[in-house]
């Protein structure tokens, strides 16, 4: 896949040949706003890139993976944001990534390829109360560095909407740093308010990749009031 990344100006947007994505079905769009100048803009400590995707059985995974936007602002972030579809309105099968702009969203690009993922998975029947404040919350999270110094490691976001069940997730660089992941998680569940009775798990994405089942043995596991974690060689189910 060729890298569109450096191709986009600032706040630049390419429509995603989807209806779902269109500025007329936001709610959310500020009719009246004004754009400040940029010299009153708040600079993002990168400039981040976000994709869409829709599943379509007759194409690759990777042409079905479009770019939408690069931005580098709050101001432009907020611009994006309320122009595009929520999470929760994206049809089955949609993906929404938002990565630093040199990372490609996938498994094989060098600053994923020896990484993981915390998962959240969105419980079916909270769907509408839950899905987009996580998601929004994880992104607010990442743009505003708040990992503590970890932000280095930190690659991207995730929501993968399925009708099997919808999941979140936060992709960083080092799967074999335990306690970087671990404090990432640590941080993730507060932000977005995870129940104690909610397991997050950390999986290597490697691992995900060589499964034999639908579940992947997590290496790190997050859950109950003392945010009690284990390696997963000592996961008890």
């Amino acid at each position: 896949m060729s890298e569109k990344g450096a191709e986009k100006s600032q706040s630049s947007t390419n429509e995603v040949e989807d209806p779902e994505n269109s500025a007329s079905q936001s709610e959310n769009k500020d009719e009246g706003g004004v754009v400040p100048p940029h010299e009153l803009r708040h600079p993002l400590q990168h400039r981040w890139a976000l994709w869409y995707l829709k599943a379509d059985r007759n194409k690759d995974w990777e042409e079905c993976l479009k770019q939408v936007a690069v931005f580098e602002t709050v101001e432009d972030f907020w611009s994006l944001y309320n122009h595009i579809q929520t999470a929760s309105g994206l049809s089955w099968g949609s993906d929404y990534y938002l990565f630093k702009e040199n990372i490609r969203p996938m498994w094989e690009d060098e600053s994923n390829v020896k990484g993981g993922r915390w998962l959240v998975v969105v419980d079916k029947q909270k769907r509408q109360q839950l899905l987009d404040n996580y998601w929004l919350e994880l992104l607010m999270a990442i743009l505003g560095e708040q990992f503590e110094n970890h932000g280095e490691y930190i690659c991207g976001a995730v929501v993968n909407v399925r009708q099997k069940g919808d999941k979140v997730s936060l992709w960083t660089k080092e799967a074999e740093k335990d306690d970087v992941n671990l404090r990432v998680g640590q941080i993730l569940k507060a932000k977005l308010k995870i129940p104690d009775t909610d397991p997050l798990r950390y999986e290597v994405h490697k691992d995900s990749q060589r499964r034999t089942s639908s579940m992947v043995k997590p290496r790190i596991v997050i859950q109950g009031a003392q945010g009690a974690t284990r390696p997963a060689k000592e996961v008890t189910h």
